[in-house]
């Protein structure tokens, strides 16, 4: 590699010789007690059959604490194939969010939202980057330009058999989108998954799917509602009015929400005074306001008291 034009005293074109690695067969994660720790999984169909070496790479972290360890091992051997392996014919479970597992196909979220791909298989997920076998999510039906997220996803701790993928996407235009994923598993069977979202630019907020839930209630309900400000603190207040207009409780919180969902507010269907009220049907205002623009969004919705 000589590409920078970096030369010696000598006038001598720097080279740097090195040697590529194959792709990530297993990225995962195991707890380390008193030292020890063991990773177990499943060899994707997709390796190389002759055997040969590989490379394990491993980065521990202690927890609560600022100290790590990194170390590799260049003696596992990797190849051949498995003629007695249990028969699977069954794709993985695929599960799609933006920006936090709240998040339901259709809602709305900011211009860079995070793609969140949850997947689960008995025999694991196929990173192995086969001929057609990768992990790939396309945008909009535009198959000539898929990401591959073979690098972007990692098993759960101590469990090959289910991990995530989180994916972020930038600049998009304003309007509905659609997601279609597509995983394989170490057997080679594939599973497709969609998700849409509606993008609002971060230069307008805007709100929701504004509920209350459980509704009719009791004594307890939540306010939910979606935005288009993850990450951003919003100032957020709910009024409850009688039909003729009276207000009866007004509720006002400070929020921060990774995601593009809020159900931090509850109620527990008393009034200002702390004192229940009748049952009926009310109307409450939701107003949702920017602490860094003073941009404000309102809607009103009925709830029902038992």
């Amino acid at each position: 590699l000589g590409n920078d034009g970096i030369r010696d005293s000598n006038g001598q074109l720097l080279i740097l010789d090195f040697k590529t690695l194959g792709e990530v067969l297993f990225n995962g994660q195991a707890t380390v007690t008193n030292g020890k720790f063991e990773f177990e999984f499943v060899v994707p169909r997709d390796i190389q059959i002759p055997v040969g070496n590989g490379k394990v790479s491993l980065y521990a972290e202690r927890n609560d604490e600022l100290e790590d360890q990194t170390g590799f091992n260049l003696d596992i051997l990797v190849g051949g194939l498995d003629e007695n392996a249990p028969e699977d014919n069954q794709g993985p479970l695929i599960q799609l969010f933006m920006n936090d597992e709240s998040f339901v196909s259709g809602g709305i979220t900011n211009d860079s939202p995070v793609l969140i791909v949850k997947l689960e298989d008995e025999h694991g997920i196929n990173t192995a980057s086969g001929i057609g076998h990768d992990l790939i999510a396309i945008l909009d039906g535009d198959e000539a330009n898929p990401i591959v997220l073979n690098e972007y996803y990692q098993a759960e701790i101590d469990d090959f058999t289910r991990g995530k993928a989180n994916y972020k996407y930038r600049d998009l235009e304003d309007g509905l989108h659609t997601i279609t994923v597509k995983a394989w598993d170490v057997y080679n069977n594939s599973s497709t998954a969609d998700i849409q979202f509606v993008v609002f630019g971060s230069d307008k907020l805007e709100i929701q799917r504004v509920l209350n839930y459980p509704n009719p209630f009791v004594n307890y309900t939540e306010f939910w509602f979606e935005h288009n400000r993850p990450t951003e603190t919003l100032e957020v207040q709910v009024q409850v009015f009688t039909i003729t207009g009276k207000v009866v409780r007004t509720l006002n919180r400070t929020i921060l929400t990774e995601g593009g969902q809020s159900r931090d507010i509850v109620w527990d269907g008393r009034d200002d005074f702390g004192d229940r009220i009748g049952k009926g049907v009310y109307v409450y205002k939701l107003t949702v306001k920017s602490t860094l623009t003073n941009q404000q969004v309102e809607k009103f919705e009925k709830l029902v008291i038992l």
